[in-house]
């Protein structure tokens, strides 16, 4: 092991689970919740493509989400897969900047976009009568190339930096993608100052949008609290809940991860939050807004035609 650490640059990535009988089953309930995100995902992008009433910028908004999860699972899933059948821990110094690069991307993208969506319920429950003018399409595609554009570069300036990062011990993340955060005890150098950009990009991007959805959401429930029609009080709080059950199993592990000093972190720890906001989030994403959402219910007995009999 010490010679394979001399003599090459790649990384090796100790992965989630034990080589054992306990981690195969393990890995085998990761890889169908994986196919069953990518399938909800994708069924939910396909659905939104197809049914002209989800032609909105609240399903346009979500079908971006669906994207970002596909694009989450494939980032870190099928690596994690492949080391654990093969016995191969091992990941290229390219392909580690790569997967750094992306997962960082999607993590501060789909950030801001869960904040753009909670601006849309905002507008949609407290200002509906200027809601086509505030969410307009042009609005509503400036957010997510918003998104998307400061995702991006906040995600190389982390991946570059952490490329150019001396490593003289070993080389072995004790995570089962290259997390930055992960990859900082190998470092020969003091990174004080890199932990630093890393609470402010996780205040920035994670903190912020999650403190202004709660106040957004907060406005939205006063407002609902006080609606006459008892069906579109329903409707609304309906539709609030299942936004802030999202936000909350994507946010709250994030944050705490993220926001920790080093000295109070534990590889085991971070490995069992980071589940959450890459593997199962991604799949309970199209499962919440689907199961209790009467209009996408809709859109599948239409478009797929099932539900029909409850029709």
């Amino acid at each position: 092991m010490e010679k394979w650490n001399q003599t090459s640059n790649d990384f090796i990535l100790l992965g989630l689970f034990l080589p054992n009988q306990t981690g195969r089953l393990l890995l085998l309930l990761i890889i169908l919740v994986f196919f069953l995100a990518s399938l909800g995902n994708s069924a939910m992008i396909y659905l939104i493509r197809l049914d002209p009433r989800l032609h909105t910028p609240m399903y346009f908004l979500l079908s971006q989400l669906s994207l970002m999860d596909l694009m989450y699972l494939s980032t870190t899933v099928p690596k994690m897969v492949f080391n654990f059948l093969s016995g191969q821990k091992g990941i290229s110094y390219l392909g580690c900047g790569v997967q750094s690069f992306f997962f960082l991307t999607m993590a501060c993208s789909e950030g801001l976009l869960l904040a753009s969506m909670a601006y849309d319920r905002y507008v949609a429950i407290c200002h509906p009568l200027h809601y086509c003018i505030r969410m307009s399409k042009r609005m509503c595609v400036k957010m997510i190339m918003g998104s998307w554009i400061l995702g991006s570069i906040n995600s190389l300036a982390h991946t570059v930096y952490a490329l150019h990062i001396p490593y003289c011990q070993s080389r072995a993340i004790d995570h089962f993608f290259c997390d930055v955060p992960a990859m900082l005890p190998l470092a020969c150098m003091d990174t004080w100052v890199y932990e630093y950009m890393v609470f402010v990009s996780t205040s920035l991007f994670l903190l912020l949008p999650f403190l202004g959805i709660t106040a957004s959401y907060g406005r939205v429930l006063f407002a609902v609290y006080h609606m006459r029609s008892k069906d579109g009080r329903k409707k609304a709080f309906t539709t609030c809940s299942t936004h802030l059950t999202v936000v909350t199993f994507y946010y709250a592990p994030f944050v705490y991860t993220y926001l920790r000093p080093r000295n109070l972190r534990s590889p085991a720890e971070d490995k069992i939050l980071a589940v959450f906001y890459t593997i199962l989030t991604p799949m309970l994403n199209p499962i919440i807004y689907s199961l209790r959402n009467k209009e996408v219910l809709g859109a599948m007995t239409r478009v797929f035609g099932i539900f029909s009999s409850t029709k």
